[in-house]
């Protein structure tokens, strides 16, 4: 009862203040900075928006989906609705604030590797149609990967296996950990640090690089997700730029960008913000997540890693989402050539009915012939836009036709993996088309 009391009261609060605001369309300069506004700058009807988005947040945390949510929308880089719901855990204790920060998953694909796979291949340090294993030299020796090709793998279009449990390597039958893997306490060997007295061995990423190496590809060329490639992205970027993966990060894009909390390791960092938590591990970690990356093997790379580790805000997500719907242009410097971004984000196998650009997801083929229901994600998107999912239960898409950045963030794996209602009840879809039908309505009564 207290949660949805909570809710109630930040949406009549919010309400009243967005009835109060006679805001005019902010006209900002092309590749400009985010700036705040409000539902009326574009003539929406606050009351319906809010009420109907509420509704969904409300049945979702009613059903257990997830005990609270954030969500932020931007249209043409003013930001007209940021509102937070519920709370971190069921026990309606610490409301969910709009600086929190969240662990991202796979949300890290595009906003890790990714980008800097853009600013290589702007640079011509790497080609996206030559083998994979002119930069990966190993797979040279795999005649099943020696001729994939860079787009091949981002494509989710090589064949590649989907994943691979590498905590299963770590752990002992009777689920204790195999000390020549993991160890309790540091020393010179065992310095990377997986979770809060979890140290894993310095060399165990080579381990996991020879998995990958080995693993099987299939002969059949056709969609095929897989995150494999993401775990050995942050290697193949130190390698080719000579600086340390996260650094790179850091220094080329999530600092100048202005992003004041992003990045790996947030609990070795003195941010005032609170993280909210994941899962209550019963496997591996035994205690609540909170802190530290949830995804294993991220975790057994000490939580740096390509395909998922990343933590942030929606704020700091929305910068770098602006900066993608601008091709590459934010606050007046340029990150990405705009030819790359649009390459990176084009359908690039739809002949094999494969719906994904180059490391961002993109709608079904023909996605505005379903309903609501069964497209992915809300029906009205436009075929241009891209974005991502995190199995945590976050959510970012971009629509540069539209001008529109829409991210969701909840923690709903908490206390368990297994709660699915967030796509059982696909509430993600279901408020993105709030906004995109609110826009509708605003055009079909412009004279």
């Amino acid at each position: 009862m207290r949660s949805y009391l909570f809710i109630l009261f930040g949406l009549f609060c919010l309400i009243g203040v967005a009835q109060k605001s006679e805001d005019k369309p902010l006209l900002l300069p092309v590749g400009s900075s985010l700036q705040k506004a409000s539902l009326a700058t574009y003539e929406l009807d606050s009351i319906a928006i809010y009420s109907k988005v509420d509704s969904i947040i409300t049945n979702g945390i009613k059903n257990e989906a997830f005990p609270g949510a954030q969500i932020l929308v931007a249209k043409e880089g003013n930001i007209i609705f940021h509102n937070a719901y519920g709370f971190h855990t069921y026990d309606s204790i610490q409301p969910v604030a709009l600086d929190d920060v969240y662990d991202l998953a796979s949300v890290t694909k595009i906003l890790g590797p990714l980008p800097a796979i853009m600013k290589l291949v702007d640079e011509g340090k790497l080609n996206l149609d030559v083998p994979f294993s002119t930069y990966w030299k190993p797979w040279k020796r795999q005649k099943d990967k020696a001729k994939i090709t860079l787009r091949e793998i981002l494509a989710h279009q090589a064949g590649l296996e989907p994943y691979i449990v590498y905590l299963s390597k770590t752990l002992k039958n009777n689920g204790r950990f195999k000390k020549r893997f993991i160890r309790r306490t540091p020393n010179k060997r065992f310095s990377n640090e997986a979770f809060d007295g979890i140290y894993v061995k310095n060399r165990f990423h080579r381990k996991m690089y020879r998995m990958i190496n080995r693993s099987e590809v299939s002969e059949e060329k056709k969609y095929k997700y897989s995150g494999l490639s993401f775990l050995i992205f942050p290697e193949l970027i130190t390698q080719l730029t000579g600086t340390p993966y996260a650094e790179y990060m850091e220094q080329e894009f999530y600092k100048p960008l202005g992003m004041k909390t992003f990045g790996f390791l947030p609990s070795t960092k003195k941010f005032s913000n609170n993280i909210v938590p994941t899962e209550v591990d019963t496997i591996y970690r035994h205690t609540l997540t909170q802190g530290w990356v949830h995804d294993e093997n991220a975790s057994l790379l000490g939580g740096i890693s390509g395909n998922a580790g990343l933590f942030g805000t929606a704020q700091d997500l929305a910068i770098i989402m602006q900066m993608y719907v601008q091709g590459g242009l934010f606050n007046g410097k340029r990150y990405l050539l705009e030819n790359t971004v649009k390459e990176f984000t084009r359908v690039q196998y739809p002949e094999n009915d494969n719906r994904r650009g180059l490391g961002f997801d993109k709608p079904y083929l023909d996605n505005d012939q379903f309903t609501l229901a069964n497209a992915y994600p809300a029906a009205q998107v436009s075929a241009s836009s891209f974005g991502h999912s995190g199995f945590t239960g976050t959510f970012v898409w971009a629509d540069p036709e539209h001008q529109l950045v829409y991210i969701f963030l909840s923690n709903r794996v908490y206390p368990t993996r297994e709660n699915r209602n967030i796509y059982d009840l696909n509430i993600r879809p279901a408020i993105q088309q709030v906004f995109y039908k609110a826009f509708d309505n605003v055009l079909q009564h412009t004279p």
